[in-house]
């Protein structure tokens, strides 16, 4: 599948003797500065009907023109897979994603993820990078995902991410009867022995987790959780490192730990519950293309609901 892009635009006064690629990026915003330099590496962007070098400087009224197309960027295969689409138009869509979905293919793990999925329903989306998931969940984290489904929409919504411009809103349970909620601002990286794993660490990037007491157990939490940045695991390590790790996680939350005196209900729920208890509940944002303030919300899975019964029934149990 492809798509024809022709378009030209002058060169402004205000732009007059600047570099091609920055011009370019001016121009026409839609399209992300990689892809306008290998445009116009490989000739597709011109200026006055020919090849320049990005570094090349122009002049005021100079024509640029690109003729180029968009192909498929990657080989994966598409896949009929079951969607839960909260919404859609024609520039963006929002999936509740299930717990034990892949949201991208990897070594080793090629099928059966959501972006298969997304190519076997929105075969256009071979044009968009990633298929346009421009943010992730973890495999067993489950709620809410947003999707570009065309290369300017993908661009405009990379843009509000890095601008921290999208809200988004996690529910989780944690280890631990908490008092009040909080922030932690540490810096996270690639763990120094587990590469697999993410940790805190000096030289890590920038991350900023926001929580709060949503309801109190004996010895777990609700809790509602913002993020400021969104970095790999985020709230998983954050929350582990202030010894609140999240029930079921298996990579941060150590060993399985029954709490004394705990209801028969809760006691086969705690050894049943296999995965990280963590989903994406509210998602918000100004449209990419509309300029519409908007926003979803998904409730809670069943195992999560199911979970939240038996730490209630404990509770209510042991007053």
């Amino acid at each position: 599948m492809t798509t024809q892009i022709e378009l030209s635009a002058e060169v402004p006064e205000s732009l007059a003797g600047s570099r091609l690629d920055q011009i370019a990026a001016q121009l026409f915003p839609d399209y992300s500065r990689s892809r306008l330099q290998s445009w116009i590496k490989e000739g597709l962007l011109k200026v006055n009907g020919k090849q320049l070098r990005p570094r090349d400087r122009l002049n005021e009224g100079d024509c640029l023109e690109i003729n180029a197309q968009l192909e498929a960027l990657e080989d994966w295969v598409a896949e009929e897979l079951d969607l839960d689409i909260v919404f859609e138009d024609e520039h963006m869509l929002v999936v509740n994603k299930a717990a034990g979905v892949v949201v991208h293919p990897a070594a080793g793990n090629r099928a059966g993820t959501l972006l298969n999925g997304l190519l076997h329903r929105y075969p256009e989306l071979e044009e968009v990078p990633r298929a346009g998931i421009v943010h992730r969940l973890d495999k067993d984290t489950t709620g809410l995902l947003m999707v570009a489904k065309n290369l300017i929409s993908h661009g405009k919504l990379v843009d509000l991410l890095q601008k921290r411009e999208i809200s988004r809103e996690y529910q989780a349970v944690v280890k631990g009867s908490l008092t009040g909620g909080g922030t932690v601002n540490k810096p996270l990286g690639r763990h120094p022995i587990n590469r697999k794993k993410r940790a805190v660490v000096n030289e890590g990037q920038e991350a900023v987790t926001h929580y709060k007491l949503a309801e109190r157990f004996r010895s777990h939490t609700l809790v509602d959780v913002k993020l400021e940045t969104g970095r790999t695991h985020q709230i998983r390590v954050h929350m582990a490192s202030i010894n609140c790790a999240l029930l079921g996680d298996p990579m941060y939350g150590g060993r399985l730990q029954i709490p004394g005196a705990s209801h028969e209900n809760l006691i086969a729920m705690l050894r049943s519950f296999r995965r990280q208890a963590l989903h994406a509940a509210k998602l918000g944002l100004i449209h990419p293309i509309t300029g519409e303030e908007i926003s979803w919300q998904a409730p809670l899975p069943e195992d999560m609901e199911d979970l939240l019964t038996a730490l209630r029934l404990d509770k209510h149990a042991a007053s």
